[in-house]
């Protein structure tokens, strides 16, 4: 009888540790599918992703005014600042080593389900995959830029840099793109909501030196 009772106290614990180590049903939601978008957005599975690198609002001290986009690309995160040292904070994908720029822009342009097109150092460095698509591919779920893309230029010249969604969550932290910073879905479809053309931004580079936009993302 001891015995039984014991097993009986180990068989129902099992199942309450178990449940605890799911996402927070808090993500799960906010990640959650958006039906309403012109092509029909999935959930994004968070159960891989770091939880650093989900959306939350944090202390964020910094000289730069509310309304700023401040891209670190060293920690990969992206603030947006907000009012009494407070931001919003999104995980990002950034440009792989060698890719990286760093220095200030503005949101020169919005776009819901951009057009993607390779730039021309792009196509030279990985043919097979973005030849196809030199004249552009339309928009659509398989599409790079995801659903919606922020176009930053400088002195009112595209800069052919941009923060927009992913097709690759799980990039999400790493150094992985031709450049462009990359974010979860549901990430820029709440960005962009918040943010007006004109908007500043403030590119970090890992060193912190602001390096100036080339012509081409390399």
């Amino acid at each position: 009888m001891l015995a039984l009772a014991l097993s009986g106290c180990v068989s129902t614990q099992a199942p309450q540790d178990i449940a605890l180590k799911g996402p927070d049903p808090v993500y799960v939601a906010m990640y959650g599918p958006q039906p309403e978008e012109k092509f029909p957005l999935p959930a994004t599975d968070i159960s891989s992703v770091d939880p650093q690198f989900l959306r939350r609002e944090v202390a964020y001290d910094t000289p730069e005014r509310p309304g700023t986009i401040v891209v670190d690309t060293a920690k990969r995160h992206l603030y947006l600042v907000r009012e009494n040292g407070r931001a919003i904070r999104y995980g990002i994908g950034v440009g792989a080593d060698g890719m990286k720029w760093a220095g200030r822009a503005q949101v020169g342009r919005k776009a819901t389900w951009p057009r993607w097109t390779p730039t021309a150092a792009m196509i030279r460095r990985d043919p097979e995959r973005n030849r196809p698509w030199a004249n552009g591919m339309p928009p659509g779920p398989n599409n790079p830029l995801g659903p919606r893309a922020l176009y930053l230029f400088q002195d009112g010249r595209d800069t052919l840099y941009r923060i927009h969604g992913t097709t690759e969550p799980d990039t999400i932290g790493a150094a992985v793109s031709s450049g462009c910073i990359r974010m979860l879905n549901q990430d820029i479809l709440d960005l962009y909501g918040r943010v007006p053309v004109g908007a500043p931004v403030v590119v970090l580079s890992d060193t912190r030196t602001a390096e100036a936009f080339p012509a081409e993302l390399t």
